[in-house]
């Protein structure tokens, strides 16, 4: 083998059993919080819930059996930027499949495409048309999951993106597609930013069009009301500010505590699902702990806060940068208020009324994913 650490390494996702171990006894010597006066969520994750989630994920949760499943994809890694990179690569047996990089969000992993990636691949074997494949390209952004963490302040979604058209270009594919939700739709955005001539065309889950408050006196009257219903909707934590101002501190506890890592990342998940009542009513519960198993296993519960630390934006958190150098496709696309202030800075492609679902689509519809980011290519390439 090759001692170029930016030759693509061949990996495979071997947990110790130490570590394994290790979880299973902290989870079984948890010291409870007593359960706060309210009703529900009022006041955060019950007791009662967490307690029989905990049990499910020491005594019942098969780490080894998602394991081998991850495994059943092929994964690599290779240095760029002087950072280990991880990288699932699935090369569809269709000839004139087009290359396609997915981005993962936070608190999410490379496992929120788990549903995904084969159908994309290969849809001939899933029973969908074989004219539209993908070879699909899932890397770890750099402090989650199998991917090193930043080393130094400054890290944004403008330098993945640079990491992500070295990696393409390692893997020989010029020309490619790209795709993402939540943190992975500022990467996305930025490809296409970056390097135009490449990216055939970007398709994001969401998060392009929403008005702020700048946009406000430019707004009719309907337009105002739908501005002020969206003020009643955002609520729940600030993990933006919170991670922003003392990621270190919180992530002592996240790392030390896997009930404290579970109960952080089960909040989040849930907040990220409104239109249910939990998480897990519309995510399989395995597919919820894989993800956190990778969380407390790889460490990353700090590293991966960079986004949050970092910022977003110029001076914190931001809506993703628009761009008008390739075509632009949205899952969900919104209102239209939406689509007006979405075509001031793209060139929608792709906008489809009627798509439902919460934050992580490919975890909670993956047909219904995969379905669009096939009609949106199928536009543009």
């Amino acid at each position: 083998m090759s001692n170029d650490r930016t030759a693509i390494r061949e990996f495979r996702i071997e947990i110790p059993q130490a570590d394994i171990d290790d979880l299973h006894d902290r989870l079984s010597r948890i010291r409870w919080s007593a359960q706060l006066p309210g009703h529900g969520w009022d006041r955060g994750v019950p007791v009662g819930y967490l307690k029989e989630l905990a049990e499910y994920w020491r005594t019942e949760f098969d780490w080894r059996a998602q394991e081998a499943a991850l495994n059943e994809f092929p994964q690599f890694v290779t240095e760029i930027d002087g950072l280990d990179v991880h990288f699932v690569h699935v090369r569809s047996p269709e000839p004139d499949a087009l290359p396609l990089i997915l981005t993962h969000g936070w608190p999410n992993s490379f496992v929120e495409f788990g549903k995904t990636i084969g159908m994309l691949a290969d849809p001939r074997a899933h029973g969908l048309d074989a004219a539209q494949a993908f070879h699909v390209v899932v890397p770890s952004v750099p402090g989650f999951a199998f991917s090193e963490g930043p080393k130094e302040l400054g890290m944004k979604p403008r330098k993945v993106a640079a990491m992500w058209a070295e990696l393409m270009d390692r893997l020989g594919y010029r020309r490619f597609g790209a795709q993402g939700g939540d943190l992975g739709a500022y990467v996305t955005t930025e490809l296409a930013i970056l390097a135009p001539d490449r990216v055939v065309g970007v398709h994001i889950d969401g998060g392009i069009g929403m008005p702020t408050a700048a946009d406000v006196p430019t707004m009719t009257p309907d337009e105002r009301a739908e501005w002020d219903l969206m003020q009643q909707w955002m609520t729940g934590i600030d993990h933006h500010a919170l991670l922003r101002a003392g990621a270190q501190t919180f992530a002592h506890a996240w790392t030390d505590s896997p009930v404290g890592l579970l109960a952080w990342l089960m909040h989040k998940f849930t907040e990220f699902t409104p239109l249910a009542d939990l998480a897990e009513d519309v995510m399989d519960r395995d597919h919820l702990l894989t993800n956190i198993s990778l969380y407390w296993f790889t460490n990353t519960a700090a590293s991966s806060s960079w986004p949050m630390y970092n910022g977003l934006g110029e001076d914190g958190f931001a809506w993703p940068t628009g761009q008008k150098a390739v075509p632009t496709g949205v899952y969900s696309g919104g209102s239209a208020l939406m689509l007006r202030l979405a075509e001031r800075d793209n060139t929608i492609a792709h906008w489809p009324e009627g798509n439902t679902g919460n934050h992580f689509i490919a975890m909670e519809l993956p047909e219904a994913h995969v379905a669009d980011i096939r009609a949106f290519f199928a536009k543009v390439s």
